[in-house]
C-alpha cells in the first residue's frame, strides 16, 4: 500500500501500519514507527534519485550508518545537526564522525545491541569494504556492517548495507527473524539480483525491497530481474518504491 508523502493516513490506515518506509534513492531509507519514531539509515539525500530538498526537510529521530564510504555517511553531520537525533555507527566510523561535529552519537561493533525509544538496534556482519573517503583518500573505518532494527510493536527490519551474500545470513533469520529485508542489488559494488535471490532464501523475509540501484549508470540491477531470479512463490515479496513516497506495511 504505497502513501503519497504528506496526505493524512485515514484512521483505519494507521491502526493496520506496522512501518513507514520511505526510500529516498540508493541506500537512504526513513523508517517510521507507529509511534512517530523517526529512524534515517545511511543518509545520502543529496543522491540523483533523491527529492529535490531532502536533506533539508526530512525528519530524523535516530540516524543508522553503515560504513564510511560517502555514499554512505553522507549527509549525516549536516542532517543530524539540524534534527538533533542520535547517530550510531560501528565505533571508528563513530570516532570520525565526532570529530566532524556529531554531538550525539553512539558507537558499536556487530553483535551488540543498543536501545533507543524502545526500538532496538543490533549491528550485525556485511562483506564489503569500510574505510572512510578523505579527499579520495581512504582513512580507517574499521568495517561495514548491517542493521537489524526491532521496532516497538515487534516488527522487525533488515538492512544489509552495502554486502555480497554471506552464509550467516541464515544466522539473522534464525536468530532475528526479520520480516523487512532492505537488499543491494545494483551489482559491481555489491551483490546483483541473482545474489541478492539467494540472500533472500537465507533470510525468508516477508518483503524484500532492493536499494543501491539505478543511481548510476553502471548499478545495472533491478527489482524485476531480482524476482527472475526468486521461485515462483517468492517474487510477490518483493517490493519497488518511489523515492520520497512513503510505503506503509
Amino acid at each position: 500500500m504505497a502513501i503519497a508523502w504528506g496526505r493524512t493516513k485515514t484512521w483505519e490506515e494507521t491502526m493496520k501500519t506496522q512501518l513507514n518506509v520511505t526510500w529516498y534513492g540508493h541506500s537512504a531509507f526513513l523508517l517510521e514507527s507507529p509511534a512517530g519514531t523517526k529512524v534515517l539509515i545511511d543518509p545520502w539525500l543529496e543522491n540523483p534519485k533523491s527529492p529535490p530538498n531532502a536533506v533539508r526537510e526530512v525528519g530524523a529521530d535516530l540516524i543508522l550508518v553503515t560504513h564510511g564510504h560517502n555514499d554512505h555517511i553522507g549527509n549525516t553531520a549536516q542532517i543530524a545537526g539540524r534534527t538533533g537525533a542520535m547517530v550510531i555507527a560501528i565505533h571508528e566510523v563513530a570516532l570520525y564522525l565526532r570529530r566532524k561535529g556529531v554531538a550525539k552519537i553512539q558507537g558499536m561493533n556487530k553483535g551488540g545491541s543498543v536501545e533507543f525509544s524502545n526500538i532496538k538496534i543490533t549491528m550485525v556482519d556485511a562483506k564489503h569494504s569500510g574505510d572512510i573517503d578523505v579527499d579520495d583518500v581512504p582513512v580507517a573505518g574499521g568495517e561495514a556492517a548491517g542493521y537489524v532494527i526491532e521496532f516497538e510493536n515487534g516488527y522487525k527490519a533488515y538492512h544489509a548495507g552495502d554486502t555480497g551474500p554471506f552464509l550467516d545470513m541464515k544466522l539473522i533469520n534464525e536468530l532475528y527473524k526479520p520480516q523487512l529485508a532492505m537488499l543491494p542489488i545494483g551489482d559491481l559494488f555489491t551483490m546483483g539480483p541473482r545474489e541478492a535471490a539467494y540472500a533472500c532464501k537465507l533470510l525468508k523475509p516477508k518483503v524484500v525491497i532492493g536499494m543501491h540501484y539505478g543511481t548510476f549508470p553502471p548499478l545495472t540491477g533491478t527489482p524485476e530481474q531480482l524476482k527472475k531470479y526468486l521461485p515462483a512463490p517468492m517474487r510477490k515479496m518483493v517490493r519497488t518504491l518511489t523515492p520520497g513516497v512513503c510505503f506503509a506495511l
